[in-house]
């Protein structure tokens, strides 16, 4: 279960928990009670539209008397939960050999790298990592620092390189060399979605170019701090990259754990793993059914 985690990031669920408990314990089954759910939902990020979805199952079970306590309605609710979480999840997490970062700058991308080798190192693959934020010298940096710590290899830019340069000769490394696995820390300016759309598809290409027959799978970085107002930017990455999932960041710094529905919801995609600490283990792969659990039980 999500037990050892709840105990990191309890400002998610305390916030949340103790209030959805207060909700079933102290109301009848009425208007009052489904307006105070809304109210917290959307005081935990959950997202209008995300937010009325759920009601309005919840509202049907109710009228059709499928519900008729406070008891069944919580366990709706939890069923409710999972189902969005687990609505676009698709098995285990399975990275393939080339593993592609993107996300707008601050969204933990290079952290989130770091742990992610690690953990990979730790199961017993040899890890590349891949230095092609060259828009950022301190991005590039600490990825150096991490790998130093980490003891994993840091494939970092020569002078004045550009990321598809970069990542060109990272690649190449990949395939004449006796590596598992390689992620790449791309860049996170913003930009338009043009020119951001010609940036992944230039690297896109030049990876084709060196490993046609190789999937890339490309996570998104999403810092759950920064809630509702992070979408625009993630919605912009979605249409133009082929994403195979979300990675939510810093978990531990924001009581809005409802971030994680609207995010499946709204960008019909799956949660991948989420962090929630500076510590190399301060990683986790998202379980929706533990996640809700948790976070609808004391």
């Amino acid at each position: 279960m999500f037990k050892f985690i709840k105990n990191k990031i309890n400002k998610v669920y305390n916030q949340f928990t103790k209030k959805i408990s207060s909700i079933f314990t102290n109301n009848k089954l009425d208007e009052k009670f489904l307006k105070e759910l809304k109210i917290l939902l959307l005081s935990a990020d959950t997202g209008i539209t995300t937010t009325n979805k759920i009601l309005k199952n919840l509202k049907e079970k109710i009228s059709n008397k499928t519900i008729n306590n406070l008891e069944k309605a919580k366990e709706e609710l939890e069923k409710i939960l999972i189902k969005t979480l687990e609505s676009n999840i698709q098995g285990e997490v399975k990275e393939n050999k080339i593993i592609m970062l993107v996300g707008i700058n601050g969204t933990g991308k290079t952290t989130f790298a770091a742990k992610l080798a690690n953990q990979l190192k730790n199961n017993g693959k040899k890890v590349l990592l891949v230095a092609a934020d060259t828009f950022r010298a301190a991005a590039v940096e600490q990825l150096k620092n991490w790998g130093e710590k980490i003891g994993v290899e840091v494939f970092t830019p020569k002078e004045n390189s550009d990321p598809a340069s970069v990542i060109f000769d990272g690649v190449t490394k990949l395939k004449n060399q006796d590596y598992d696995n390689i992620i790449i820390d791309t860049a996170g300016r913003l930009q338009t979605k043009t020119n951001l759309m010609r940036e992944l598809e230039k690297i896109n290409r030049v990876i084709k170019k060196v490993l046609p027959e190789e999937k890339i799978t490309t996570y998104l970085t999403v810092d759950s701090m920064l809630g509702q107002n992070s979408f625009e930017q993630a919605k912009i990455f979605k249409d133009v990259a082929n994403l195979d999932g979300i990675i939510l960041t810093k978990l531990d710094g924001t009581g809005k754990g409802g971030i994680v529905f609207s995010i499946t919801e709204e960008l019909n995609l799956p949660i991948k793993y989420i962090t929630f600490g500076e510590k190399l283990n301060d990683i986790k792969k998202f379980e929706a059914k533990e996640f809700v659990f948790d976070l609808l039980n004391d």
